[in-house]
């Protein structure tokens, strides 16, 4: 369930942008993740109660935009400090939470509002190709936002501001698209405040059962029946559709708590292994949920929401599970245990001078490394690749080669000069740390489990929320479906604060 083209290279901006720590930035991501499922309730609100579906889309996409403009600005390094950045980041995310919180639940809903009731297949048709076109959507935007980032190069580093702005001015595209056919829309009226009438009627029910508690009333047959007092009929004959619909969703939020650990955990096991094609490198944040594996599982099946597609899930969740942890404990035996490992992907190289010469502003990886005669630099983290230094060595201008410096590697190149061409430098490069042996390309499996259970939910759940829904609570049942995805993504930050503060109470 994608919510936004830039958060592809999330979890990578917090760890190589902000300098955030694994947990922190695992946290945030999914803090910000929950929020965006958590905000659809309030969009629920608007659209059913006061905006209606058009508006409560048109207005809160504008402020989706903005987020993405003011998040592009926080990823420009000459704009302030850490702090500025930080602060910037959180403003951007917050509103891009809101904004595609408040559009999610309006417009698969509004899709289905064009379809008139006698049109069933066809509105069953609109979602699946609905789903299929947010797919195709985040094919594209897994691939290409990553290069935007790692292969544009912008103020020496990786281009962060590109890869959220580009999103930016994509939405506003589409906004303008959206409003171009406002004209052939069916645009039904607010029917008021529903949500807040369901919370009421289902809390007067619980007290009113509770305050005739004793033997000596008649039972009722439906426990929402103990608001026929003050709420009409209607209403509670809906609220019951409602309930029944969203007892259903009860062990949803497990499931995305596994789906969405792509973006983060499992983009950071992504980070610590070989992502190396024979010449052709795949970044890290491509991996996460590669919907090519999607749009095939759409295309092929299609389910109904049943005990036995529940169970079929459930199984799924286990298989996907075993496999991570055996994928990353495997890795885990096979990276060599050192204090010096470079994280995330990167490699390492620090410098032994042999010349009696010092040798200075060795240009890697952003950074002008100098080391005197006879001595040692520090190790200094650069992107995996084949790699030249330039440095000055007596007022001459050198350029040295080093080779393949691999994902996780760190090495020591030793400067001197070869013997057999005189003052010719060169540098011997020893291996310390042993680069990423095991390749990402185990990670396909789980991510194939994980999308043919994601379709198997999404695709039939939309389609299904939106069809047992009252006409006046379409938005609202929807709402229901992603909060799922939110709680999911609570269950994450409780792991992951757990994980955090056990860290602290270590010695």
């Amino acid at each position: 369930m994608e919510f936004s083209p830039g958060v592809a290279v999330l979890t990578l901006y917090f760890l190589n942008y902000l300098h955030w720590d694994e947990n922190l930035s695992t946290t945030v991501y999914h803090a910000f993740s929950g929020l965006c499922y958590f905000t659809p309730v309030f969009g629920a609100i608007l659209a059913d109660g006061w905006l209606g579906k058009f508006n409560t889309i048109f207005w809160l996409s504008i402020l989706y935009v903005i987020g993405h403009v003011v998040k592009s600005v926080g990823a420009i390094p000459t704009v302030g400090n850490t702090e500025v950045h930080v602060a910037l980041s959180i403003i951007g995310l917050i509103a891009i939470a809101f904004g595609t919180g408040g559009i999610k639940p309006c417009v698969s809903a509004f899709g289905g509002d064009q379809f008139a009731e006698e049109h069933i297949q066809e509105r069953a048709k609109f979602f699946s190709i609905f789903y299929l076109s947010i797919n195709a959507g985040s094919l594209i935007s897994t691939f290409v936002t990553p290069v935007l980032r790692g292969d544009v190069q912008c103020f020496g580093t990786d281009c962060y501001a590109l890869a959220f702005g580009v999103p930016a001015a994509l939405m506003f595209v589409a906004l303008i698209v959206f409003v171009c056919g406002s004209r052939m829309y069916k645009k039904y009226p607010p029917q008021g405040n529903i949500l807040g009438s369901v919370f009421k009627c289902i809390g007067f029910a619980i007290k009113n059962r509770w305050n005739h508690r004793s033997n000596q009333y008649p039972t009722r047959e439906h426990w929402l029946d103990w608001a026929t007092e003050k709420y009409p009929k209607k209403l509670i004959t809906e609220v019951k559709m409602v309930t029944r619909v969203l007892f259903l969703y009860i062990p949803l939020p497990m499931f995305w708590a596994l789906f969405d650990q792509q973006g983060s955990r499992w983009t950071l096991q992504a980070t610590r292994m070989d992502a190396d094609f024979k010449g052709f490198v795949i970044q890290p944040d491509q991996m996460q949920d590669p919907e090519y594996l999607r749009l095939n599982i759409t295309g092929t099946q299609n389910v109904t929401v049943t005990r036995g597609n529940a169970a079929v899930c459930s199984a799924q969740m286990r298989e996907k599970v075993v496999v991570s942890l055996v994928v990353e404990n495997t890795r885990c035996i096979q990276v060599v245990d050192s204090n010096e490992k470079p994280a995330n992907g990167l490699a390492a190289v620090r410098f032994i001078n042999l010349l009696n010469v010092t040798v200075s502003n060795i240009s890697v990886g952003g950074e002008a490394v100098q080391v005197v005669a006879g001595n040692v630099s520090e190790y200094t983290t650069l992107k995996r690749g084949i790699i030249t230094v330039h440095c000055l060595i007596d007022g001459t201008q050198y350029s040295i080669y080093l080779g393949l410096l691999d994902f996780g590697g760190a090495y020591t190149a030793v400067l001197r000069t070869r013997n057999d061409l005189g003052k010719e430098i060169q540098a011997v490069v020893v291996e310390d740390v042993s680069a990423n042996s095991f390749h990402i390309a185990w990670q396909i499996p789980q991510y194939f489990l994980i999308s043919a259970g994601e379709v198997m939910f999404s695709i039939t759940g939309l389609e299904f929320s939106y069809s047992q829904a009252p006409a006046s609570m379409k938005s609202v049942l929807q709402a229901g479906w992603l909060l799922t995805v939110a709680f999911g993504n609570v269950i994450v930050l409780i792991v992951a604060q757990a994980a955090t503060m056990e860290q602290v109470r270590s010695p």
